[in-house]
């Protein structure tokens, strides 16, 4: 008699109070069930750990439905085929969706979309090709329009996002200031990835620095933070300025509500708009970005920065690394071997 694969799971148990704990999920062993007809199973390889992830563990109404109580914690990831009765794909394919942090997905094949390893390698897939590099891709060039010659600013800029919006703003032909924390990874924006300056908003005058580093103001500001490094930047716009709003992981696990920006009125003043966006809105057009970036990295002119944890017990632990700011890059989990 065959032995049935098990499959480990992290389930939401409990709606979390500020920073999640991992008594927030239960760690779950359940058997692969089979694979129906049109549907596709997949062995986890790298699950993509997002700020986006605290946001849909809420019972808010939000972009999409919250993750449920005793559902699978809702990721997107990267993994190889094991059994297919689709006909887009074979046992051995490689392959990204939503996969949930679980260590094998069985879902319908139209979810899944299939990973070129012959051009870059998988974890790119997760990172620069996937949803990180998707949201930079359209929220700087669709939203933000800037401009050869334009000073864009973006925060988090050693996160995922911001690692390639810079990159991708350099590319474009603009000035390019990113905000971090801390000097290593001011310093790594710059020397490593081309940035032309760099804002430590833990050591710095935010205000002050950036009046330094735009002194003709700042044309496209690209915002993962919120706060107060948003205040900041709205401090310094120039006119016409664009303002994407990608996210605000300084506000997702405040216990006191959201703060809101304290001096709006400049947009007034300088002519400016505030735009938030959803990278899903522009999926059929995730080709044509995915090409582009692509060619990118095979001429040396984009890097895709990861760092990779390895155990896919460690998951609630290792998604807090993002509210601590201690990634630099894409940070993904390694949920188990390549064979």
């Amino acid at each position: 008699m065959q032995t049935q694969t098990q499959n480990r799971q992290f389930k939401l148990a409990a709606r979390p109070v500020g920073m999640p704990k991992r008594s927030d999920w239960d760690l779950v062993t359940e058997p692969v069930r089979e694979v129906g007809e049109g549907e596709v199973s997949v062995r986890t390889l790298y699950l993509s750990l997002d700020p986006a992830m605290r946001g849909w563990m809420n019972d808010v109404r939000s972009y999409v439905p919250p993750v449920g109580i005793g559902e699978v914690m809702r990721a997107f990831g990267a993994g190889r085929v094991t059994a297919s009765r689709h006909p887009g794909f074979t046992v051995g394919d490689y392959v990204t969706g939503t996969l949930g942090v679980q260590e094998y997905a069985v879902m319908d094949g139209a979810q899944l979309t299939r990973a070129d390893v012959a051009a870059v390698p998988l974890t790119a897939h997760v990172s620069a090709l996937g949803m990180t590099g998707m949201t930079a891709y359209f929220g700087l060039l669709d939203v933000g329009r800037p401009e050869a010659g334009q000073t864009v600013v973006v925060s988090g800029a050693a996160g995922a996002v911001g690692t390639v919006v810079g990159q991708i703003a350099k590319i474009k032909g603009c000035r390019v200031v990113g905000i971090a924390g801390g000097a290593e990874k001011c310093r790594y924006v710059v020397d490593e990835l081309g940035f032309d300056a760099a804002v430590d908003y833990k050591s710095e005058n935010v205000v002050k620095a950036l009046r330094e580093h735009c002194p003709r103001g700042i044309d496209v500001y690209f915002d993962n933070v919120g706060g107060e490094i948003l205040d900041a930047c709205l401090a310094n716009l120039a006119r016409r300025a664009r303002i994407v709003i990608c996210g605000a992981i300084s506000q997702y696990n405040s216990t006191t509500g959201v703060r809101g920006p304290s001096n709006y009125m400049t947009l007034l003043v300088t002519r400016s708009r505030m735009e938030g966006f959803l990278v899903f809105d522009y999926a059929d057009r995730y080709p044509e970005a995915a090409r582009e970036m692509a060619r990118w990295m095979q001429e040396g002119r984009l890097k895709s920065q990861e760092e990779i944890v390895d155990g896919f017990e460690t998951f609630p632990e290792t998604l807090l690394m993002l509210f601590r700011g201690e990634n630099v890059g894409k940070l993904m989990l390694r949920v188990g071997a390549d064979d």
